[in-house]
């Protein structure tokens, strides 16, 4: 304890130093990858609960100071939307944040969060600055501290730290009684701490000390409302609304925050009209609570990222789990009469294996919520074990909840909620796990559309690539293809080597513009009318003419990349021709390499009676000629003629080997370096060397 209040301490004095409106100490929890709110001043407990846990994985300012161990600053909610749109989404106020690790040595404890109003300088001052860095290191010889003696400050239940005094001293009852309007006073929970007279009377009500208004009012009782108080707490701007108060009294409230509270200022008002409507009145039937509200946006936008249906269940039990502090999930669906699990963790051993396969006949929760359709709570097990005593795994849980997956006008199949303790299920946290539910189902049924259709999409590109390529004598050969791995990526990257004769071969490389389905298709076309001209002998500038012709007639409105090569292994000789392809690369026999300079015509399907010419090159046994498209080199905010050159010099470093080797590693070197810029095209590589033979 005595760690925590020290922690506490060094917290209310860095909010004080920097001018900040609220600050938050997250420590970091490995074992559960979350990070947890262990104190925080400027804002009450219930308010700060929806923040209060965060997932590591979670994109979000506390997670990524967490992760990568570096600050953040945000100087207002329009970076804060470009940046972190899920924080957005969930703290849609007008505030400044900074955020910074708490570390020492190789060891990060967690992070310290401040908040101030969105009217802050566009950077930290340097004031601002050294006082968030001592206050970073001060907290973090106290974590170091505490854990070498053996004493390591664990998350327990979330503190809040007095804030700093406020600059005025609290005026008396009998001035704002004087005033002909209402005034009355919330403390940083929402509850009225003052009101005067003409306070009770405009609002009608003279027992309101204690309460929360938009608790106590029924006119009230509308997530607006509170977040107009929920506002001003977090950005310390004035906020105002209109509410009409029955039967036909229009009342304006207009908020003034501070760091101890807020004074609210309430006048009669006329009714909104269209000409004049300065704040929208909402309709008296919504009833989540915003931190409920923002709570299931901040759960659910971590779905909007999930691509294919491993990326759903991936996402729900990464970085949803740890969020709504559940030790089990499992995510199952109805496939052909029986249960599938399609995701599950946390678990005891056998419990997720007991769902696997289960038929829909059977009698069970997880069955009956599929069946009916309707969430079933069991805030014990006892009850679950009395209505389905068969089923012993109910026993290694001590409570359950139970959501069916509805989406496209069914229950496709059941998210099942496993604690390790007993559970009180709220109405508002039963209404917020079903909302959960609902956005689970569409994600996963989006997903399942997006892995059947690129399921059937891939089979079709992987249907028309060589499986093998042709044994030619004399030439050692080796090709790679990697599909970019986001969205429905499929392209029209090609590659083929034609057995032309006993003594010559022809290679061709290409890439059809997009990527989808008609894009592979194209490239299947394509891929046949090079292979066609090249057997029936046609010269290489031949072969793109007659193919650019194909494409004009096919009325395609893509286009196409191709780089021809007509290779002699009896005179040692390479004869090629590109349609707006990328040079190929030729490393020799002793590491020299050299970028080719072929002449270049127009993309395929452009101009009906394009003209390509023919470069003629040597090409000596043991040299390694490299035919690629643009996803091997291309990286954003690159030049492409240094990416080429880079290529080249990776060439030329490599170690005489097999080509099979080569292509592996300069296929996974792109690979890294695509992920790494979070971007990509499909990348297609082919590698050819002639046998080193003795004349």
């Amino acid at each position: 304890m005595r760690t925590a209040a020290e922690v506490d301490h060094v917290l209310a004095e860095l909010v004080r130093a920097t001018g900040a409106h609220i600050g938050a100490v997250y420590l970091l929890v490995p074992e559960d990858e979350v990070l947890r709110m262990v104190a925080v001043t400027g804002v009450s407990r219930k308010v700060a609960a929806p923040w209060s846990r965060v997932a590591l994985a979670a994109p979000v300012p506390v997670a990524e100071v967490a992760r990568e161990r570096r600050p953040v600053w945000v100087a207002g909610h329009s970076e804060l939307a470009r940046r972190f749109p899920r924080t957005a989404l969930a703290l849609p106020y007008q505030v400044a944040m900074s955020v910074v690790p708490l570390t020492s040595g190789t060891t990060c404890w967690g992070a310290v969060l401040q908040l101030w109003p969105g009217t802050h300088a566009p950077g930290l001052s340097r004031r601002e600055a050294r006082a968030i860095d001592e206050g970073r290191r001060r907290i973090s010889r106290l974590l170091r501290l505490a854990a070498d003696e053996g004493r390591p400050m664990r998350p327990t239940e979330l503190r809040t730290v007095d804030p700093p005094p406020t600059r005025h001293e609290q005026p008396g009852a009998e001035l704002t009684e004087r005033f002909p309007e209402g005034t009355c006073a919330l403390d940083l929970d929402g509850h009225i701490t003052f009101l005067n007279g003409k306070a009770a009377e405009l609002l009608g009500d003279d027992d309101l000390l204690g309460a929360r208004p938009w608790e106590a009012l029924p006119w009230l009782n509308d997530p607006i409302y509170e977040n107009s108080y929920l506002a001003a707490l977090f950005s310390r701007l004035p906020t105002s609304f209109v509410a009409l108060r029955p039967s036909d009294h229009w009342l304006a409230f207009t908020l003034y925050p501070d760091a101890t509270g807020i004074s609210v200022r309430i006048t009669p008002t006329e009714a909104p009209t269209e000409d004049r409507e300065p704040f929208l009145t909402p309709p008296p039937t919504a009833q989540a609570r915003p931190g409920a509200l923002f709570h299931l946006l901040h759960l659910s936008s971590a779905l909007t990222e999930a691509v294919g249906v491993k990326d759903v269940a991936e996402a729900v039990s990464n970085q949803i789990m740890p969020v709504i502090n559940v030790q089990g999930l499992a995510v199952l669906t109805a496939d052909e009469g029986r249960l599938q699990v399609i995701g599950s963790r946390g678990f005891p051993p056998g419990v997720a294996d007991s769902f696997d396969g289960l038929p829909l006949t059977a009698k069970a929760a997880s069955v009956r919520a599929i069946e009916t359709g309707v969430p079933a709570f069991h805030a014990n097990a006892e009850e679950l074990r009395r209505t389905y005593p068969h089923i012993e795994l109910y026993a290694d849980m001590a409570a359950f909840a139970y959501l069916p997956l509805f989406a496209s006008g069914r229950t496709i199949g059941c998210c099942v909620l496993g604690y390790d303790q007993p559970h009180p299920f709220s109405p508002d946290e039963r209404a917020g796990l079903t909302s959960l539910a609902g956005v689970i189902a569409q994600a996963l049924e989006r997903a399942r559309l997006y892995d059947t259709e690129n399921q059937v999409a891939r089979g079709l590109q992987a249907a028309l690539l060589p499986h093998d390529l042709p044994r030619i004598p004399g030439l050692e050969v080796a090709a790679r293809y990697l599909p970019a791995t986001r969205g429905m990526d499929i392209g029209g990257d090609f590659y083929d080597l034609i057995r032309l004769d006993d003594t010559s071969a022809a290679a061709v490389i290409g890439d059809v513009q997009g990527h989808n389905v008609n894009a592979a298709a194209l490239m299947g076309q394509v891929r046949t009318a090079v292979h066609t001209h090249a057997t029936a002998g046609a010269p290489p500038d031949e072969v793109l003419a007659r193919t650019n012709r194909l494409l004009i007639d096919l009325s395609s409105s893509l286009f196409t990349s191709c780089l021809y090569v007509h290779l002699d292994l009896l005179h040692h000789r390479a004869r090629l021709a590109a349609a707006g392809h990328l040079p190929p690369v030729l490393c020799h026999p002793g590491g020299r390499t050299e970028i080719l300079d072929v002449p270049t015509g127009l993309l395929l399907g452009i101009e009906p009676e394009a003209e390509y010419r023919t470069a003629d090159v040597p090409l000596p046994p043991g040299a390694v000629l490299a035919l690629y498209t643009d996803g091997l080199v291309e990286v954003p905010g690159t030049d492409l003629d240094s990416a080429i050159a880079e290529l080249a010099a990776r060439l030329a470093e490599a170690a005489p080997g097999p080509l099979d080797a080569l292509a592996k590693s300069l296929v996974r070197h792109a690979g890294q370096t695509r992920q790494s810029s979070r971007g990509g095209d499909d990348i297609a590589l082919l590698l050819m060397r002639l046998d080193k033979r003795d004349d």
